[in-house]
């Protein structure tokens, strides 16, 4: 340890490493009272609570160290070693060897979750979190363990005499008058510290001041409409009003998670910053002036919102393996698969037979949507709706779900043929194909929030399949559908119908 001190010294000692680490600490400490400042509310996740708290902290439990290692050497030339500064906190002092416990890992736990804030937003965290976590505990275990195992040295160089004699002396320690002037500098730094502190109470309660004086606005969200200041972003808005609202990066204009669909006029909102058209540009949201950063706008108007993302979203959405839909009416192909007979099969069978046999149905029907270029989209018992459509044009959307319809008959007959022997009676199924426009979007509540189609569209296919048990076929294709594949209707039975429920 004391052959390591020399390098130690040589590099914080120096010019280069003065100028890094003082202006550092300086510079950590005063964004940590401007985080406590521009904190428009007290509604704290555990991590925030605890890097803001640490973080103010470490200054007030790190000055006593900075202040008796730099200042004694540098004002009197004072020669501090491990040994000394061991001998020190585990025996003159042990309160002050507390103390550097303490703060260790104050600043240790306070540093990891700074990183882990930051990273949680890149896509490879997950791969590297496992190897951080064993970094993060391995290393201040470590360096802990090596500070009991040389203070066990220290103690037993204690029993030596004149070994205390050298640790006590004036040359390491200082004077009486010494030691006394750098108390005094350091209990007048912790007070400057926490006027510091007040002081940015003060400010806060100025800024409360002048922004009733310039006004309140109104924000309505779907369910609710709230006066608040100007100058409160939008996020903190939510925030002050228990307003659930999606944000993971804590509103620091990160992860993009708080964005929000501003409805009517936007003449008067102010530009978005630059840092706000990057976020937007990197989700690909930044060509719809309506998308805004909750954390980022600070409206002086009246306006009228809504949140696009669930109030539970996570890091997943940032990754991009969660995603959300925005509600948007488009054209898209629909076709409802329904397997026939499945409630008298319930009542013959063995429940794990019924579940066991529906499951392969729905899997031959989703694979057939699949390979024809579509998507399974809702499972509703025995039935399925898929949609066609998403990323082709109407044409083809339609031409896919004709293909698909074919294709289920044939993976259920493939499927028939396999249970030959163990059923007697093949599994049956209707098809309903229909195309129009359709309202599609995230539906839902919390952790069952999906994305489907809702619609005139969709209901006429649904009654288009349950006409197959009137007219005794597998599939009923709507005109709309055929005609938009582009094929001629010759050779298919065509009927005109009255559908429950539709206005034409």
């Amino acid at each position: 340890m004391e052959y390591g001190l020399w390098f130690h010294m040589a590099l914080w000692r120096s010019l280069p490493g003065t100028l890094l680490l003082y202006p550092a600490l300086a510079i950590h400490g005063s964004l940590g009272l401007w985080a406590l400042y521009q904190r428009r509310n007290f509604k704290w996740k555990v991590t925030e609570a605890v890097q803001l708290i640490f973080g103010l902290s470490i200054p007030a439990l790190l000055c006593t160290h900075a202040i008796g290692q730099r200042l004694g050497p540098e004002l009197w030339g004072l020669q501090k070693s491990y040994g000394q500064t061991l001998y020190n906190l585990w025996l003159v002092r042990p309160d002050f060897g507390v103390m550097q416990v303490t703060v260790l890992l104050v600043a240790w736990i306070h540093g990891c979750i700074g990183i882990y804030l930051w990273l949680r937003l890149r896509s490879f965290f997950p791969r590297i979190a496992p190897l951080l976590l064993v970094g993060a505990v391995m290393l201040p275990s470590l360096a802990l363990l090596g500070f009991y195992q040389q203070g066990q040295v220290v103690l037993q160089l204690a029993q030596q005499p004149e070994q205390v004699a050298e640790w006590r002396s004036p040359a390491r320690i200082g004077t009486p008058a010494q030691r006394a002037t750098l108390e005094n500098i350091r209990n007048n730094f912790l007070l400057a510290y926490a006027g510091a502190i007040g002081l940015v109470f003060l400010a806060r309660g100025v800024r409360v001041l002048r922004e009733r004086r310039r006004g309140m606005i109104r924000l309505t969200y779907p369910d609710r409409t709230i006066r608040v200041p100007k100058g409160l972003s939008v996020l903190e808005a939510s925030f002050r009003y228990r307003l659930p609202h999606a944000s993971v990066c804590g509103g620091k204009g990160r992860c993009s998670t708080c964005r929000i669909r501003v409805h009517g006029d936007r003449s008067r909102l102010p530009r978005p910053s630059t840092r706000e058209v990057f976020v937007l540009e990197r989700v690909g949201a930044s060509a719809d002036p309506a998308v805004r950063l909750a954390c980022q706008l600070r409206p002086q108007s009246d306006i009228s919102l809504v949140p696009i993302l669930p109030p539970q979203a996570d890091t997943s959405f940032v990754y991009g393996k969660s995603q959300t839909h925005l509600s948007e009416e488009r054209y898209l192909a629909c076709m409802f698969v329904d397997m026939r007979g499945s409630t008298e099969m319930a009542q013959k069978r063995l429940p794990f037979d019924t579940v066991f046999i529906v499951n392969r149905f729905l899997a031959a029907v989703s694979q057939a949507v699949m390979e024809a270029g579509g998507q399974p989209n809702q499972y509703v018992g025995d039935g399925l709706l898929a949609l066609f459509g998403l990323n082709t044009d109407r044409a083809t959307a339609c031409r896919q779900a004709l293909n698909a319809a074919a294709m289920v008959a044939g993976n259920v007959d493939h499927l028939n043929k396999m249970f030959a022997e163990a059923e007697r009676n093949p599994i049956r199924f209707g098809i309903g194909v229909h195309a129009g426009e359709v309202i599609t979007g995230d539906i839902g509540y919390r952790d069952t929030v999906v994305f489907t189609a809702l619609g005139d569209t969709v209901n006429v296919t649904a009654r288009l399949e349950e006409l197959t048990k009137e007219l005794e076929c597998q599939v009923v294709l709507s005109d709309e559908a055929l005609k938009t594949a582009g094929l001629a209707p010759s050779g298919l039975p065509s009927r005109e119908i009255v559908i429950r429920g539709h206005v034409p």
